[in-house]
């Protein structure tokens, strides 16, 4: 029996009748449908992408590593890791090289050091694990694992060039464990046999560990509770215990060896002299004051850090960060340098996580030399220049600043025209920053060179304080190139009294949507205070006022049961006062009456005086929806624009605005609903709105005269609709005609639409999902609700219909159509597909007079979930991309540039006869993707991608010059769909979507490749190119280089005669396992790593050397097994010939007693002689072996020996 499904029933039912009239047999399933003009697709358009172009891969990771938490650095190598809360360490060298590893929990980096020189990292975590990770390879992996069970670690330290790491534990005891192996040594140093046998509590956790510059063997422990001891490691006991009553957080040597400097909970620094044990040497408070007895220094905040560099010409620097007064709570944190008497507070913008000095040499006892300071902070990374008095800071190559305000939206283009990059950098340059250090910058380890992937990327990330930043991604790099700052349109003032929109917060300027075409050069933002900006590109300064146009979107009210609702009036008939055509367009370049003022007004207030504008980007237009009897506007969930058009569209949960830039009106402005006309596929009644407040004053907007039937179907329920309290359907035919009588007028019109009744908030799924709040970073992590309701019930109650979705192109718009024209496709929430048809002046003359038209065509599509994305290919398969205008500067002092005619570049192939003469149109949704043909709207693909979740993004890419439609769920699905078959090419579980961040900014682009943000701080590339997966290994940077170990500098006969230094330290046979003896099993586990592995893949550098080397061990395997099964065959005949020899030799000796049979012993040599000796029977051959045979019951033992032949006779 069949099975019944009762959802393609209701899919059945809320069809529309232009829509699809078939769909595939089932999920991931494709059919053909052949009808009208549009021929078989399967015999015109072979594609030519199949499942072997295509491999996910993640390729760089970009930005500041989020929540810090370590720091270390290789000063032979130069490069620098960072350890973060999450498990996560990024290493970073000369501008290209940066690598980001991860552990494979997500336990905390708590310490990190490098094997200076070795191209090897220890890293230590939260879960008490130490791990050792090869750095010679371009992707990092882990060579050894060592956990620890019982004890928690604390503290890490190697010296240099050796391979015995001291590892301190909260429980005070320090445990040795060999690099090389991971192994732990059998020498311990107990804390009960560090301190005093007489103290009697207990030290606390060994907070640091060194050993001296001038002797290896001693070893510098401190202890939480401001204990120090100085351990002989060759005599195992303490030679000097020292005391403060200040708990310890850092301790720094002098490189004599002679002196140490810790730092303390108290904002104090103790220096200490070996020779002096009782008491510090010197103590000091560096921001203390001296309270008023004159004799206490007042105490301080805790010095977290402390480093004693000394220097050969000049006094020691003296670094540390906190230590700050109590009573000044306001300063921000800081770092102190102390350089002689001089002392320089560099404050920073957010809390110090770690800072390392960098020194010239790599020897602890060399005079260090320092020359920088590299500075880890909550929220950036800055290096400090020590050589200049100062202290400037240098300019930071890597893209640190990303999330300099929260990213609120991504988009991402590959293959950009050329000359963008250079034009926007040279503009972005001129407003950089001064006063940076002019040495350079000092991380300048590993190599890095271009590859073979050369075309232009460029990202643009917009954030919550309006700013839009454009990147330079081209091989896998990034590089700000250009900062647009869109709040500067609008007036500084608070929003007082003014109806905020819905979680705008303090970000009434986040950038929500982003539109930008590269080729034109035109850039559009909407942000989440309701408004849209359209900017154009200018190398040029103007001085100019911006334009402004203010709309109301405001869709029809529901049903509220008030005492209101009785004072509705009835419905009008034909002949009832109806409002003039002026209120028909929705534009609100109008004055009102006072009570409709305080209600029409915008969220922000847009300058009104001349604004100089520097080179780049300047806004033409800006664009706002109204507010409406105290309710704030929707915000905008969908943007498209057009420069060949002059033409912008943005629709928000109420309904849809198309607004001409070029002449700065308003072309249409409609209710979700009115959109449909007649074709409405679930018959949805508008409903009568409350009475507004201000009805009375509304009236006096109203015309005198009559207005036809016809002209009344054809207004917007945003208009002056709700003041008749009713509406009808508009039919395409007069929506047509009434709205090229109003966009003639839209320039003329002087005064504001009469007021609008309250509205309740109502949104849909899809509208909430897009339009979510953009406020503080932690706020914006919401979680996925991961239920859609596709209920003809549900749609039913709910009248407010999101658009989700807006693309221009050149296109059939209705069923009758034989050319191709101008017209927007409109995608809802409801999974509706509109076309709106644009009716432009043919002369380019005439486009800044004569008016454009905007009409509904009355083309209804429907798909399952919300509308995503767009496409259009031609009869042979080929995307065909938005018509544009090639970029010319308006602003330019070139009279020929500047008054030059617009050229417009045409995709469409509707000029061309061999090119057919229908096209297909991709529409993808949250659930399933379709496939139509054009004029005829027939259905002829449709692939259900997802019943159990939803589609976050979807986009129609191109990949090595075909298209296709990559989709990303919201169960970390990223699938490619051939295009037009929808075929999927590739289904890879990439990573589930736990909050709104990545849904949010997810991006595919052409080329194969994709981006997101995977943190607040840092966005991640992807790859799902097998081409690019094949020369990844050659784009990424190298982490190691081989270099020479600089030589320790010559000390003199003298001073190492008199210097007093311990020699050298046999560590081996100090920790080794001769020596030391073995660690218990059950204090730590070894744990072998991937490294190894990891090494042979960087080695072989592409996937084709792995190919061909898996089909060489594929050869070497059959030929091992062709001779296993030889040498087998050959195994069997001995064994049968053997098998067959031991019968006869059985029945040769089966009736014959065990005296009368031929002893044979073991000895190959001849045997010369057979006797017996007291019964038992023995044998000596030619080489003096004698055999003695003794008989058992269970066979003969044979004794031999040899002995001389005379012995034996």
């Amino acid at each position: 029996m069949k099975k019944f499904n009762f959802h393609k029933v209701l899919d059945g039912l809320t069809s529309s009748p232009g829509g699809s009239s078939g769909s595939g047999p089932g999920p991931g399933s494709g059919s053909v449908h052949s009808g009208g003009t549009a021929g078989t697709p399967r015999e015109e358009i072979q594609e030519t992408l199949t499942s072997d172009y295509f491999q996910l891969s993640k390729t760089v990771r970009h930005g500041f590593p989020y929540l810090p938490t370590a720091l270390a650095f290789d000063p032979v190598q130069k490069i620098l890791a960072i350890g973060t809360r999450t498990g996560a360490i990024r290493i970073l060298g000369r501008p290209g090289v940066d690598c980001y590893c991860q552990h494979e929990g997500d336990a905390a980096v708590l310490q990190l050091q490098f094997l200076i020189n070795e191209g090897a990292l220890v890293s230590a975590s939260s879960d008490d694990m130490l791990h050792l990770w090869n750095l010679r390879q371009k992707r990092p992996a882990i060579l050894h694992s060592l956990k620890f069970n019982r004890e928690r670690i604390t503290f890490c330290h190697l010296p240099f060039q050796s391979k015995w790491l001291y590892v301190g534990t909260e429980r005070g005891n320090t445990h040795i464990v060999n690099i090389e192996s991971f192994i732990l040594s059998g020498y311990v140093i107990m804390w009960n046999k560090a301190i005093e046998l007489s103290t009697k509590t207990h030290p606390g956790p060994v907070v640091h560990l060194s050993d001296s510059p001038r002797d290896e063997g001693k070893l510098l422990i401190g202890y939480e509770n401001g204990t120090v001891v100085f351990w002989d490691l060759r005599s195992k006991r303490a030679d000097l215990r020292l005391y403060y009553d200040e708990a310890i957080h850092s301790i720094g040597w002098h490189n004599e060896g002679k002196q140490f400097m810790c730092s303390h909970s108290d904002g104090s620094l103790t220096l200490w002299n070996l020779k002096s044990q009782s008491r510090p040497f010197q103590i000091i408070v560096p921001h203390g004051k001296i309270q008023r007895d004159g004799k206490k220094v007042e105490s301080c905040k805790p010095i977290l850090k402390v480093e004693y560099k000394t220097c050969k010409n000049s006094e020691p620097f003296i670094i540390f960060s906190g230590g700050l007064s109590y009573d000044k709570p306001w300063r921000r944190p800081s770092l102190t340098i102390m350089h002689g008497k001089a002392i320089t507070v560099l404050e920073m913008d957010h809390p110090i996580v770690d800072f390392l000095t960098l020194c010239e040499t790599p020897y602890p006892n060399e005079v260090q030399e320092p020359y920088a300071v590299v500075v880890l902070l909550e929220k950036d990374l800055i290096v400090v220049d020590l050589t200049q008095s100062n202290f400037p800071i240098f300019e930071n190559p890597y893209p640190m600043d990303i999330h300099e305000s929260p990213v609120t939206c991504t988009d991402y283009f590959a293959d950009c025209p050329p000359d963008l990059i250079p034009v926007l950098y040279s503009i972005g340059a001129k407003h950089k920053k001064q006063g940076y250090s002019n040495k350079e910058w000092p991380i300048s380890g590993g190599a890095w060179n271009l590859g073979a992937q050369t075309y232009p990327e460029i990202i643009i990330t917009g954030h919550a304080d309006g700013t839009v930043k454009f990147w330079d991604a081209s091989a896998i790099t990034l590089q700000m190139l250009y900062k647009l700052k869109t709040s500067k349109v609008f007036e500084k003032q608070k929003l007082e009294g003014k109806p905020a929109p819905e979680n705008t917060e303090e970000d009434p300027f986040a950038i929500q949507l982003m539109y930008w075409c590269p080729e034109s050069r035109l850039f559009c933002v909407a942000g989440v205070s309701a408004y849209v900006i359209v900017y154009r590109f200018s190398k040029h300064e103007v001085n100019t006022e911006i334009s402004s146009l203010e709309v109301h979107l405001q869709s029809e009210a529901e049903d509220i049961i008030s005492p209101e609702a009785e004072m509705i009036p009835p419905f009008p008939n034909a002949s009832s006062p109806l409002p003039s055509l002026k209120d028909l367009s929705g534009s609100t370049n109008t004055v009102a009456s006072e009570g409709t003022m305080k209600d029409s007004i915008p969220c922000l207030s847009v300058k009104t005086r001349a604004v100089r504008m520097p080179p780049g980007y300047q806004a033409v237009l800006v664009i706002q929806l109204v507010c409406a009897d105290g309710d704030s506007p929707q915000q905008i969930t969908s943007l498209a624009a057009n420069s060949a058009y002059g033409l912008v569209a943005f629709g928000n949960c109420n309904g849809l605005a198309v607004v001409d830039f070029m002449q700065k009106t308003t072309l249409l402005s409609m209710g979700s609903l009115e959109l449909y006309g007649s074709s409405d596929p679930y018959q949805r009644q508008l409903r009568s709105p409350r009475r507004s407040k201000q009805f009375t004053a509304g009236l006096t907007e109203l015309s005198d005269g009559p207005v036809s039937l016809e002209l009344e179907r054809c207004k917007s329920p945003t208009t002056s609709d709700h003041i008749n309290g009713h509406c009808t359907s508009p039919t395409s035919q007069s929506c047509s005609s009434g709205k090229r009588m109003s966009s003639a007028d839209v320039s003329k019109i002087n005064r504001r639409g009469s007021g609008k009744p309250p509205f309740r908030k109502v949104q849909s799924a899809a509208c909430m999902e897009i339009s979510l709040p953009v406020t503080t970073e932690e706020t914006r992590e919401n979680s996925i609700s991961h239920s859609r309701s596709s209920s003809v019930s549900s749609i039913d109650k709910e009248s407010k219909e999101a658009i989700t979705a807006l693309y221009f192109t050149e296109s059939f718009s209705r069923k009758n159509d034989t050319t191709v024209s101008p017209c927007l496709w409109v995608g809802t929430g409801l999974g509706m597909v509109l076309t709106i048809s644009l009716n432009l002046p043919t002369a380019d003359e005439l486009r800044q007079t004569e008016p454009v038209v905007a009409s509904p065509s009355g083309t209804v599509l429907s798909l399952k979930g919300a509308v995503l994305t767009f496409g259009c290919l031609s009869c042979t398969g080929t995307l065909i991309h938005p018509p544009y205008e090639t970029w010319r500067d308006p602003n330019s002092t070139d009279e020929s540039e500047r008054t030059r005619k617009r050229k417009l570049v045409m995709h469409s192939p509707c000029s061309s006869q061999d090119m057919g003469d229908h096209q297909f149109a991709v529409v993808c949704s949250e659930k399933q993707a379709k496939v139509f043909s054009l004029p005829s709207q027939i259905c002829l693909y449709v692939h259900n991608i997802t019943d159990t979740s939803f589609l976050l993004r979807a986009d129609v890419v191109t990949m090595c010059n075909s298209a296709c439609l990559a989709c990303f769920s919201a169960h970390g699905h990223i699938m490619i769909l051939s295009l037009p078959s929808l075929r999927p090419l590739l289904d890879v579980h990439y990573l589930p979507v736990t909050d709104m961040r990545i849904a949010r900014t997810f991006r595919f682009t052409n080329e194969g490749q994709a981006l997101y943000l995977s943190s607040p701080t840092e966005v991640q590339r992807l790859n799902y190119s097998q081409e690019m997966f094949d020369n990844l290994q050659d784009m990424l940077g190298e982490l190691f280089i081989p270099v020479e170990t600089p030589e320790a500098q010559y000390r003199g006969f003298l001073k190492g005669l008199f210097g007093g230094t311990g020699g050298t330290l046999d560590r081996e046979e100090l920790f080794g396992e001769a020596t030391a003896g073995k660690a218990s099993r059950s204090l730590a586990q070894h744990i072998p790593g991937s490294g190894g592995v990891e090494g042979v893949k960087g080695a072989a550098g592409s996937a084709i050397g792995e190919l061909a080397r898996a089909r060489i061990a594929l050869d070497e395997r059959g030929q091992k097994l062709g001779e296993l099964d030889e040498r087998t065959a050959r195994m069997m005949a001995s064994a049968e010939a053997f098998s067959k020899h031991a019968h006869e030799v059985m029945l040769k000796y089966k009736d014959k007693k065990w005296s009368q049979r031929t002893l044979r012993p073991y000895s190959k040599n001849p045997v010369v002689g057979q006797k017996q000796l007291l019964g038992i029977p023995f044998t000596l051959d030619d080489q003096s072996t004698l055999s003695l045979f003794l008989p058992t019951p269970t066979g003969t033992i044979i004794f031999n020996r040899r002995k001389s032949k005379a012995c034996c006779d």
